[in-house]
């Protein structure tokens, strides 16, 4: 390795995550190996025999990548340089990378390796397990495709390497154009606009649930959804439904649900700190993040469903007392995810020793506080939580915000550091006369419809593109006409609004 060479790749300001991209025999792992440790290298070859019976097992591919989000993840919580080696040529894999990477103020980098068909062709008949001819050829038809794309993706910086390992000049001065370009780059302190899929209405039969929520889990991962969350009720509640119509159970249901995805976080929108005992909820979460690979996510509040406690001869109590429950929860349950066995008494809730085992794959499962309350319930958040969600307009959500800074503010923490998740419904129509044509389907009173926020892709684009504006970083959306269509139908939208922000 020439100095020039070696310059060129440790200009990368540590900590940094680098992404290798390009198909088999391009030389990835061989320029990984030259230049970084080996300890830096997280390759889903070597995940696979983990996971499976060798590098070559097709068969565990889900679960090497999903051990390699975890062990990605864990690094960038420790500032730590890490080279992913994949082909990666997964989208969704590239964009997850970079909204890790700016949530950890860690620089991404994209590595191209755009080496000739013919040497990929002659490497790969030179190893010992070589990938079948037909499979390199659709990787090399795909590679053009995904060159392009990533030249327009966000990463810190492009670098394309050629046979030889240079920096190839005119991918260079691609990659400078790129750089410069104000909006590609989120600017510091600022995620990438992520979505969530609320599932609040399952309708149907019960025989058929479970095919209509795997059905949706796989369509919300493939429209681009980065998270689905349920709501924790044990009856449906007034606002959406009947009091007879489905409500499963929602920790039941996030498992199952973890069961068919693979990339998207999975929570409650909220657990009642009034429906479980504390320790009893950090468990099951701790499994759920366990069984789903590391995506849980803890969503709670303060609950508000009084008859909903009295159908089940569950204790309801005052506001005072479920704010101090809610206080409780958010300082045990880290603990009870955490290292030993502390003993915990909080103004409501104790416990003798805070012992858990599984403990989560996630050195904390991230702690969302549901509500917007500007001096009690956003000041917990400051203070606990990883997240807080927000409902109303984005003059509404910009107050909010602003006031939540200023509770950051007075407990010493970044407001950076906290993610601002906003929830609302959205009917969606492909145009104005599909839209109008679904209005008519629901047969709805014109309130409950306006409530819906019934509007274009584009009108919902523009929506939702004006919460970001106001703060919010994680947009979380319930559909009134849940199915699998609807599902697809709102990944235009997302599809849209990352193009706006882009």
């Amino acid at each position: 390795m020439d100095d020039q060479r070696s310059a060129d790749v440790h200009r990368f300001t540590a900590p940094a995550l680098v992404v290798l991209i390009g198909p088999s025999g391009s030389g990835k792992s061989d320029w990984a190996a030259q230049h970084f440790a080996d300890s830096e290298v997280v390759s889903s070859d070597r995940l696979r025999a983990v996971a499976g019976t060798g590098e070559s097992d097709l068969s565990a591919s889900d679960d090497a990548f999903a051990l390699l989000r975890q062990v990605v993840m864990m690094r960038c919580r420790r500032g730590l340089t890490t080279v992913v080696d994949t082909l990666g040529f997964d989208a969704d894999l590239r964009l997850w990378l970079i909204g890790l990477g700016v949530e950890h103020g860690i620089a991404v980098h994209a590595m191209v390796f755009d080496t000739p068909s013919r040497l990929c062709r002659e490497r790969n008949a030179r190893r010992p397990k070589r990938v079948p001819s037909a499979v390199l050829a659709t990787q090399l038809k795909t590679f053009v495709s995904v060159r392009a794309a990533v030249l327009k993706e966000p990463f810190t910086s492009v670098r394309v390497v050629t046979a030889d390992e240079r920096v190839d000049p005119q991918a260079a001065k691609l990659t400078d154009h790129h750089r410069q370009t104000p909006t590609a780059v989120p600017e510091a302190g600022r995620r990438m606009v992520r979505f969530g899929l609320q599932i609040s209405a399952f309708p149907g039969p019960a025989a058929t649930l479970r095919t209509r929520l795997a059905q949706w889990a796989v369509a919300a991962e493939e429209a681009g959804f980065d998270s689905i969350w349920v709501m924790d009720h044990f009856r449906q509640i007034p606002q959406i439904g009947r009091e007879w119509d489905d409500m499963p159970e929602s920790i039941a249901t996030l498992s199952f649900l973890a069961a068919h995805t693979q990339r998207v976080t999975l929570g409650s929108l909220v657990h009642c700190v009034t429906h479980r005992n504390i320790g009893l909820l950090g468990k099951s979460l701790a499994t759920l993040d366990v069984m789903s690979g590391g995506r849980a996510v803890c969503g709670l509040g303060l609950g508000w469903f009084a008859a909903e406690h009295a159908d089940y001869s569950l204790e309801f109590p005052s506001v005072h007392d479920r704010y101090a429950l809610l206080e409780d929860a958010l300082q045990f349950l880290p603990m009870l995810w955490g290292k030993g066995a502390p003993s915990f008494n909080g103004q409501i809730f104790s416990s003798a020793k805070a012992l858990g085992y599984p403990r989560p794959l996630q050195a904390r499962i991230p702690i969302l506080v549901g509500g917007g309350g500007e001096h009690r319930t956003l000041k917990l958040a400051a203070k606990y939580a990883d997240a807080c969600n927000l409902f109303g307009s984005p003059e509404v959500v910009e107050r909010k915000v602003r006031v939540l800074q200023q509770h950051c503010d007075d407990v010493g923490r970044d407001p950076s550091a906290m993610s601002v998740t906003h929830l609302g419904p959205a009917l969606i129509g492909v145009s104005a006369q599909d839209l109008a044509e679904r209005v008519e389907g629901i047969r709805a009173p014109a309130r409950a419809v306006a409530s819906m926020n019934p509007g274009t892709i584009e009108d919902h684009a523009d929506r939702l593109s004006l919460l970001v504006d106001a703060g919010v970083d994680h947009l979380i959306v319930s559909l009134p006409d849940v199915s699998e269509e609807a599902i697809t139908r709102f990944g235009r939208v997302i599809a849209s609004v990352r193009s706006k922000r882009a």
